[in-house]
């Protein structure tokens, strides 16, 4: 797995997540549960990451849509 990014923004990280989806890809989100267990204090950034195998083309598809 690669993290191609980390943010405290929850709708960004749904929206990736769809978009990547949607491309064929394998999202998964690293650090969730710690996001949520600090709660509103933003201190832990949740990661999202792709299979290696599927990281140049994450990477493409977040930059065709202006994400990266």
């Amino acid at each position: 797995m690669e993290v191609l990014l980390a943010t405290n923004n929850s709708v960004r990280l749904s929206f990736l997540v769809l978009l990547l989806r949607d491309a064929g890809l394998n999202p998964v989100l690293y650090d969730t549960n710690m996001a949520v267990a600090e709660g509103s204090v933003s201190a832990i950034q949740r990661r999202l990451a792709v299979p290696s195998a599927e990281v140049l083309a994450a990477r493409r598809v977040l930059r065709e849509a202006g994400e990266l």
